[in-house]
């Protein structure tokens, strides 16, 4: 592919007629940044697929040519993650806060009637307030106390045997916390919502009863939410909820129940065939991830205090780096000098205010770097 650059804003790519915008280092936490040859990929089969003469975006959830995507898709999946049979994979539209709903719904019946949330931050919070509009609702851990800076201990969790399911979030995007290993469940079904560390590392998904994922931090754009269910659970699905909103529906449907997001499933089947092919698999994405995390954490902790991180030291995410500065002017000021030097999407939620570096599978160890020397140099320059 020819690249030529023309001015300050754009470049050339593949022939005199396709022009792109320089791209920048995006750290948004999502829809966020993805594998550029996966991009490129996409790009040449927008106007056709190979051997099909027309767009992904064109083309019937129906045809033999779809069957073939998602099938794909499904099948890197089990590869990457080791999925076994006993599980079923939904590609499923509506993103987490549909399945807020959706959960409760499915599993929470007459021998199941409470489920109990393990709360960590915003998102498992917002899950738990979902819940309680479909059944008895504990909640047996909140860190709310400490603005969610920390994860629980095993002997915080009191979890009740006979409850419908375990509810947590693995990786809190806002607070930036993360879990290293799962909660234990004992015989409870765990279910996780991963959406912001999926596919990042390896995980035993036998410990799971459902883990699910909106695929727009690791696994390709907004529009699909990844569910991996175990077969058993879906006997609970009562038969008079809304087709739309009942797993065993989707399942017998193998997610073609309605029309599915096509072009968002095709880019998932991208992105795992990126992290099997060019990665090399999960083993190896989760070393590089770790690597780059570990550079904007130095840089932080060699701060004097300049830099003050949100989460606690043992429990910090290697996806969402959250941080503060001294004051508010100078985090304004860090923001504004980062985008002009091509970094966007910094500025952290309102809710811990601050910085937030979002770096997913496919932020490139140059972006990373780019950002930690920015770091050192603004402090530099601010000495307090």
């Amino acid at each position: 592919m020819q690249i030529v650059t023309i001015g300050e804003n754009y470049v050339m790519l593949r022939d005199e007629t396709t022009l792109m915008t320089k791209r920048v280092y995006n750290f948004s936490a999502g829809p966020a940044v993805l594998p550029e040859p996966v991009l490129a990929e996409a790009q040449r089969d927008l106007m056709a697929l190979p051997g099909v003469g027309a767009s992904i975006l064109e083309i019937s959830h129906r045809s033999k040519t779809f069957e073939r995507i998602i099938g794909e898709a499904e099948a890197n999946l089990r590869q990457l993650l080791g999925i076994p049979e006993e599980y079923t994979i939904l590609f499923l539209q509506g993103g987490s806060r549909l399945l807020f709903s959706m959960i409760p719904m499915n599993f929470v019946d007459a021998g199941h009637p409470v489920c109990d949330y393990l709360v960590s931050g915003s998102w498992s919070k917002y899950a738990a307030q979902e819940a309680v509009k479909f059944g008895e609702t504990k909640i047996v851990w909140d860190g709310k106390s400490t603005n969610y800076d920390r994860l629980p201990c095993k002997a915080d969790l009191q979890i009740d045997p006979k409850a419908a399911y375990l509810y947590y979030a693995s990786n809190e995007t806002i607070q930036g916390v993360q879990f290293r290993e799962e909660p234990s469940a004992d015989n409870v079904p765990l279910v996780c919502d991963a959406s912001s560390d999926f596919l990042s590392r390896p995980l035993d998904i036998r410990k799971y009863g459902m883990l699910y994922a909106c695929a727009q931090k690791n696994a390709g754009p907004a529009g699909v939410s990844i569910v991996i269910l175990r077969k058993d659970l879906l006997a609970r699905s009562k038969e008079s909820l809304p087709g739309y909103l009942n797993f065993q529906i989707h399942a017998e449907a193998e997610s073609l129940w309605n029309t599915a997001p096509t072009f968002a499933i095709y880019v998932v089947s991208l992105v795992t065939k990126w992290l099997i092919n060019e990665i090399g698999g999960l083993e190896k994405m989760e070393a590089i991830n770790r690597g780059k995390a570990r550079l904007l954490y130095e840089a932080i902790d060699s701060s004097g205090g300049f830099y003050a991180g949100h989460a606690q030291p043992e429990f910090r995410s290697m996806m969402n780096v959250s941080f503060r500065l001294p004051s508010d002017e100078l985090t304004k000021q860090f923001v504004d000098e980062a985008e002009k030097q091509g970094m966007t999407d910094l500025k952290g939620h309102r809710s811990v205010g601050g910085i937030r570096a979002s770096i997913y599978n496919a932020m490139p160890l140059a972006g990373v770097e780019k950002l930690r020397d920015f770091m050192l140099t603004f402090h530099n320059q601010h000495p307090q």
